[in-house]
């Protein structure tokens, strides 16, 4: 029981002693009548405002929920195909992208199963708990904060990148006040509490990305066309570049799998569902629509531009377009960046006010608390945004710690422990024992390889020079 709750009720409870005895009948007075008046008023007060935070937190139909796992799923990822596409070459970047979008899809179904057979997990970390007792709860706690942090910090770098671009150069304006005013933003935009208060902003969101994508395609192609040669002049590849290493092409790899890590955020959304068994629409639809919408992205922009095509992709479009589609997409930057600060934040405010009212963000109390929250995620968000201000690289450094555990190895774990009906070498259970061992093993090669990849290419980055010093005024843009 929480404080409020405590002081409504007084310091001691009905039942409690005392060290006089109460006589067998006692004569009640109209003080006696008024504190207990007060007391039962404030019980009201306090079980309304708990069945307004159950209601409030219950809101998500399956339509809605696709829409808010397009809002946490469909944004920079798809900014960072088209490089992707120019490391790895058009054949394996359209395989990586398809398969790897299908693998993601049955491993989402497998953390939806979970929930809907354990319904008290509200997060990963709860599913932690389930899985590896009170250190499987910490630790996965832990990685999923620093997940969600980490893609807060890549919305913060993205958005440092749109302002130097839109106002060329910043007129020399250091790009640090570009990142606190991004940062600023996304701690505005993820007030709202309630996740079917973001969906409601969900649908801006969706019309800007695609809008953002499609300018740049159209932009794009069009230079293509009216440059020397046209099209047929664009030196596109259908293999690997012929001088990329090994860690490079981990990088790209990762790239793919940041763009599919919608399975991170979902034990949060089912939990506001107010019919969970209706999740596998969502997954199918977004699903299907990653898939389509990243390999179209990640082929056509690679085809019009070629090996130079830049991270974010945006800055392919050509000086004036770019702006153009930079401020189109402004409200996926912000929009998407935002729903990871309220994913974590309901996390984190859920366990520090776990027994009291204040959790439902609706007192005062609850109120303040959570802007604080806000708050204190969305600056450690941005110093991990100065820390590491290259866009690719940060990207596949999220995904190789945790990603690769939250959207691979972890759900076909969860499969093997909870999921699987009888043996698993028994015959009903041959395909789903080779998808989810499929999932682990591809979430293992992730974990270690894209690891040692992204501190390899960080370490050559800032040999070669090639990148802005951290905390710097350079504006970044791989």
């Amino acid at each position: 029981m929480g404080d409020e709750e405590k002081a409504s009720y007084g310091s001691k409870g009905p039942n409690d002693s005392s060290d006089t005895p109460t006589p067998a009948f006692r004569q009640t007075s109209d003080s006696d009548d008024a504190v207990g008046e007060v007391r039962r008023v404030n019980s009201d007060m306090l079980r309304q405002k708990e069945l307004e935070g159950e209601a409030n937190f219950r809101r998500l139909g399956w339509k809605r929920l696709t829409i808010v796992l397009i809002v946490e799923a469909v944004a920079l990822g798809s900014l960072s195909l088209p490089g992707a596409f120019a490391d790895l070459g058009m054949v394996a970047g359209v395989i990586c992208s398809i398969s790897l979008g299908m693998i993601a899809m049955y491993a989402s179904y497998v953390v939806g199963q979970m929930k809907l057979k354990f319904p008290e997990i509200s997060h990963y970390a709860d599913a932690g708990r389930l899985m590896f007792g009170k250190w499987g709860y910490e630790i996965f706690g832990a990685m999923f904060t620093m997940q969600l942090i980490f893609i807060v910090g890549s919305h913060v770098l993205t958005g440092k990148i749109m302002w130097d671009n839109i106002t060329a150069g910043g007129n020399g304006t250091c790009s640090i006040v570009f990142s606190v005013v991004s940062a600023i933003i996304l701690f505005l935009v993820a007030i709202p509490p309630s996740f079917a208060e973001v969906a409601i902003l969900g649908y801006v969101d969706f019309v800007s990305i695609l809008a953002a994508i499609l300018i740049t395609m159209i932009a794009t192609g069009i230079r293509a066309s009216n440059a020397d040669g046209g099209l047929a002049a664009v030196e596109w590849s259908a293999w690997p570049r012929e001088d990329i290493s090994v860690a490079r092409a981990f990088i790209a790899i990762c790239n793919i799998v940041f763009a599919y890590s919608f399975a991170l955020c979902q034990f949060s959304f089912m939990d506001e569902m107010h019919t969970p068994s209706d999740f596998p629409k969502s997954i199918l639809t977004l699903g299907t629509l990653e898939i389509i919408l990243y390999t179209i992205t990640g082929a056509v922009i690679y085809a019009f531009v070629g090996p130079s095509v830049a991270s974010p992709a945006l800055l392919s479009a050509g000086s004036t377009v770019s702006k153009v589609a930079f401020g189109v997409a402004l409200p996926v930057i912000f929009i998407s960046g935002s729903i990871n600060t309220v994913v974590v934040g309901r996390y984190l405010h859920g366990r520090m006010f776990r027994n009291s009212i204040i959790r439902y963000v609706n007192t005062p109390m609850g109120w303040t608390t959570w802007l604080a929250l806000d708050a204190v995620v969305t600056v450690i968000a941005w110093v991990v945004a100065e820390a590491i201000p290259f866009f690719s690289d940060l990207l596949a450094i999220s995904s190789s710690l945790f990603i690769s555990g939250f959207t691979f190895y972890l759900p076909s774990i969860m499969w093997f422990m909870f999921i699987k009906e009888g043996k698993w070498s028994d015959r009903h259970n041959w395909l789903y024992t080779f998808l989810n061992g499929l999932c682990f093993v591809i979430g293992i090669i992730v974990l270690v390889v894209g690891t040692y990849s992204s501190i390899v290419d960080i370490m050559d980055r800032y040999e070669t020079g090639s990148v802005s010093s951290p905390f710097s005024c350079a504006v970044p843009r791989h």
